[in-house]
């Protein structure tokens, strides 16, 4: 079991999102007044190629211990700096296959669609960073440290210190890919 660290959401479509003492998770929606809350894609580059395909980036979360590795390469990071809603700690994300259910709080889920693939506008936050939140996995393919990407199923309010249980899909699953 993991737990929410911080939780974070910005109007309009910037970078970085501002921490705050609750968000409201919408069902097929996302973030509360956040920019990317949407069914279709709100993704600025995505919406300009397809606006009528589903939002699959409706809420974006980060492990905290990415931010560990990411001081100790010197860089500062703090919660929301990367665009991310939800700051974890205790739990692996990258490694959770595809359709997880994360029950955040007392009654919020999410499921997971995908990586979030490591962007150039993170090189404009802080020079180095994109290659910072990429690695290589044991056959030599590309590894995304950048956070995973979810839709919502059920609306609930989250904070920091809210448990995160995991709930992993049925049958069997697929690794995560970037959306």
């Amino acid at each position: 079991m993991g737990r929410v660290v911080a939780v974070c959401a910005r109007r309009g479509h910037h970078f970085s999102k501002t921490p705050a003492l609750s968000i409201r998770l919408l069902a097929g929606l996302g973030v509360e007044g956040d920019g990317h809350m949407g069914a279709t894609v709100q993704h600025r580059y995505d919406r300009r190629r397809d606006p009528t395909r589903p939002n699959l980036r409706q809420v974006h979360l980060i492990p905290s211990e990415l931010f560990d590795e990411l001081h100790g390469k010197g860089f500062a990071i703090a919660a929301g700096d990367l665009g991310e809603n939800i700051t974890t700690s205790g739990i692996d994300l990258a490694t959770l296959p595809g359709s997880t259910r994360l029950h955040l709080g007392a009654v919020a889920v999410i499921e997971l669609t995908g990586l979030r693939e490591p962007c150039a506008l993170m090189d404009k936050f802080q020079k180095g960073l994109k290659a910072a939140t990429l690695d290589r996995d044991v056959d030599g393919g590309l590894s995304y440290k950048a956070g995973v990407m979810a839709v919502v199923l059920a609306d609930g309010d989250v904070s920091p210190g809210d448990a995160i249980r995991i709930e992993r899909p049925a049958g069997p699953s697929q690794p995560l890919q970037p959306v």
